[in-house]
């Protein structure tokens, strides 16, 4: 049975973003110097997908640590709202039309908001489901929070391990090198030594 996130028998995290290989031995992923480049660009392209999707989710854990506190503090008017009896005075309130620009207002009890759900839409509730829906809102938005800082901290170890077995391939590759060059070096010097004298 296939563990949970798993695509195409690679495994992954919950989200499905693949786990990078660990390179322990680097003749499991190359046999010659030849291999060395395809399978460098090869790293270097996961660590790039595994960096752009950082980014992405970076991006969204900062667009929800903006919405959280916004829903919450909707939350809270509306449980205020709630708890306003019918016969009670209308309240004045300052509320924000726009960065710089406010207005006064008088709330008289009321048993519906109106909520804005985006895309320039707004829509009334009475206030026992308006409460309802933002409660589930916070807690979907909070939970989301939770899977970005979890998926951010998978991604920076997936990338530092790319970056490692990057570094391991191309050592490896460098040894080889030395190798080569050191045979060749000690052929020459063979050659050089059973060479006749001139003359």
């Amino acid at each position: 049975m296939a563990a949970q996130g798993e695509s195409s028998g690679a495994p992954a995290n919950p989200r499905g973003i693949p786990f990078a290989p660990f390179v322990d031995d680097v003749e499991d992923y190359v046999s010659s110097r030849a291999e060395v480049e395809p399978t460098l660009k090869k790293f270097q392209e996961m660590i790039s997908k595994y960096q752009f999707m950082e980014v992405n989710t970076q991006r969204r854990s900062v667009g929800l640590k903006d919405k959280i506190p916004d829903i919450k503090k909707t939350l809270e008017m509306v449980r205020f709202l709630k708890t306003r009896k019918p016969d009670s005075e209308p309240i004045e309130a300052t509320f924000e039309l726009n960065d710089t620009l406010y207005a006064k207002a008088n709330i008289p009890p009321t048993d519906e908001v109106f909520l804005w759900l985006g895309a320039n839409v707004m829509l009334a509730y009475p206030i026992g489901e308006a409460e309802t829906l933002l409660h589930g809102k916070l807690s979907g938005a909070q939970k989301s929070l939770e899977t970005c800082q979890e998926d951010m901290d998978f991604l920076r170890e997936q990338i530092t391990t790319m970056e490692v077995a990057l570094a391991r391939v191309y050592n490896w590759d460098v040894g080889q090198k030395r190798k080569e060059k050191a045979a060749s070096e000690q052929d020459a010097s063979s050659k050089a030594s059973k060479k006749p004298p001139d003359g």
